[in-house]
């Protein structure tokens, strides 16, 4: 005579599969195209067109460094202290300040080597979204978030590799950057 299976088994069974399957979706929806949306731009005043200048710079935040590479990647500037997301067609879709450790990488090209969702920081601070691209002078250097979404302490002299970002920031690429996505760091 065959065993029944308790009811819990079968409910944990079964959400086990629902996730699979949500997160295979979520895996294959993010390899996919991603929309971009327009940007509606208000048309000048009157009186602001009268007063413009022809060599007013634009506002808004910089341009994507021409020396970025091409193709879909994660573009980190050292100068800036800011990084780009840069879709396949080039086009940068989101930008953003970041807090670098005090170790830098040399600019050049890397990718992803692995994702760890949590952990706690070599500066003792609680971090997400973790991904790491390359190691200077045996120091991990990686993208990170706090989980309370603050800027990093003083280092006090310790050699620290977490490229910190706002929390929002912080999700934004780790939605963006799959392991083996290409990260390009310019001066």
């Amino acid at each position: 005579m065959a065993a029944l299976l308790p009811s819990w088994a079968w409910v944990s069974g079964l959400t086990t599969g629902a996730i699979a399957v949500v997160v295979a979706l979520a895996v294959q929806a993010d390899h996919g195209p991603h929309p971009t949306a327009a940007v509606a731009r208000p048309a000048p005043s009157a009186s602001a067109g009268a007063h413009a200048s022809a060599s007013s710079k634009p506002s808004g935040p910089p341009a994507l460094p021409e020396e970025s590479g091409t193709g879909r990647r994660i573009v980190y500037s050292l100068g800036e202290k800011r990084v780009w997301l840069v879709d396949a067609t080039g086009k940068a879709g989101r930008t953003f300040t970041v807090w670098p450790g005090t170790v830098s990488p040399q600019p050049g090209r890397y990718s992803i080597t692995l994702r760890t969702q949590s952990l706690k920081g070599s500066d003792g601070v609680e971090i997400e979204h973790v991904m790491y691209f390359t190691k200077v002078s045996g120091v991990n250097v990686a993208f990170s978030n706090a989980l309370d979404g603050a800027s990093p302490p003083p280092s006090n002299g310790q050699k620290l590799g977490g490229i910190r970002m706002h929390k929002q920031d912080g999700a934004a690429l780790w939605a963006f950057g799959d392991q083996g996505t290409r990260v390009t760091v310019v001066s």
